[in-house]
């Protein structure tokens, strides 16, 4: 009987806006043109287009490819398939790989740790297909994952052969192709990792205990502030290419650049639309971290049912300037909050939406424990439900 009066009785979602309103600010147009064949500059948090140049024309993506498997990899640990003290060896096949590479011998040992050093800081063509055969058996079936994923992450224009970004070696074969749309796709998804920009912001290191010099091939990680990543890429049918990112003040951007002239152009270039970015947008904090945004909740079943939704964590999201006061806060409560409730455990989520698209969100959790109450207590709390659900109707 108790249980059909809960059920009929308890609100299955509970929402409270705070509209604001929602009008489109226009981005200002950029003063300057880029010479680059295709570029794109995406607001990571939102996944907002900013700036785009032929975006969605099909080129060669060279080494930037290695991307896709620095997010297979840091997918496989954070998943648990693997660990970083992973011990990964060498087939012949990997230490035949030309290009930039460290020179790995056939048989050689290195941790994952250490080969993943070696893709995001000089671009290990022979460390990619290592590390591709340590995790799925062969580069091939490798390879057959990267497709899969970047399907799933909506890459519709991009196609990969290897893990690396090699030029085939029959000039009638199809090499890796993809676009810099694509390519800030699966940046923005590697980002998600945050443990990768450890490495991809390492501008000097060493292998092989201090015997292996590594350099990063990325010129922004040492001359743009607040750049950390993430790759460079070049070949003859490629050109001069890099997707760059930077954060500032909790806003970070996702600089893509493919087919430039030269190499010092495509980090100008790269660096221009970062600051292009910076320049028009601004942080714009939401909640704090302990912040009550909902004063009153009630826990079913709970001895003492009354509790605060506090943020779990900061909340800070980019806006354009101008458009501060034309955003939509969000509150949503989940449906089955019932004792036992632990401090910190989740009752529902804030978001933040702007044009109807949600930029970000955190969770709300409870700011305090609630133990189970007794039948009596159960049952007082039903009929103050019920009683009050009355009122309403009447």
């Amino acid at each position: 009987m108790i249980k059909k009066l809960a059920t009929a009785i308890l609100v299955a979602v509970i929402v409270f806006s705070l509209a604001l309103p929602t009008l489109a600010v226009d981005i200002p147009d950029p003063q300057f043109e880029l010479e680059a064949r295709s570029a794109l500059l995406m607001e990571a948090d939102s996944g907002r287009v900013i700036y785009q140049k032929n975006a969605e024309e099909q080129l060669a993506p060279a080494s930037i490819t290695k991307i896709m498997t620095l997010l297979l990899t840091m997918e496989a640990i954070e998943e648990g398939r693997a660990s970083w003290d992973d011990v990964v060896t060498t087939s012949e096949r990997a230490a035949d790989m030309g290009g930039s590479q460290i020179w790995l011998e056939p048989g050689e040992e290195m941790t994952l740790e250490e080969m993943v050093k070696a893709i995001a800081i000089v671009s290990a063509n022979d460390a990619c297909v290592a590390v591709a055969e340590h995790l799925y058996g062969s580069e091939e079936a490798f390879v057959e994952v990267m497709n899969n994923r970047a399907e799933e992450l909506g890459m519709e224009n991009t196609h990969f052969v290897n893990t690396n970004g090699l030029p085939p070696g029959d000039a009638d074969e199809q090499g890796n192709y993809s676009t810099a749309y694509d390519v800030a796709l699966m940046s923005r998804e590697l980002l998600k990792h945050g443990d990768v920009l450890e490495y991809t912001s390492t501008w000097i290191d060493y292998l092989r205990d201090g015997e292996s010099f590594l350099r990063n091939t990325n010129d922004l990680v040492k001359s743009y502030r607040g750049a950390d990543g993430l790759k460079t890429g070049y070949v003859e049918d490629a050109g001069f290419c890099v997707a760059a990112t930077a954060e500032r003040e909790g806003i970070r951007f996702i600089s893509v650049i493919m087919k430039d002239v030269d190499s010092k152009l495509r980090f100008e270039e790269a660096a221009q639309l970062l600051s292009y970015g910076f320049n028009i947008y601004q942080p714009i904090e939401v909640a704090k971290k302990g912040e009550v945004l909902v004063e009153e909740l009630e826990v079913y079943k709970g001895k003492d049912p009354q509790i605060k939704a506090i943020a779990k964590e900061d909340l800070n999201v980019a806006v354009i300037r101008g458009a501060e006061d034309k955003l939509k806060k969000q509150v949503l409560i989940d449906s089955d909050l019932t004792a036992p409730l632990a401090e910190g455990d989740r009752v529902g989520e804030l978001r933040v939406l702007t044009e109807d698209k949600e930029l970000d969100s955190v969770e709300l959790v409870s700011d305090r424990e609630v133990e189970r109450g007794n039948i009596i207590q159960i049952v007082i709390q039903l009929l103050k439900r019920f009683l009050h659900n009355l009122v309403n109707i009447f």
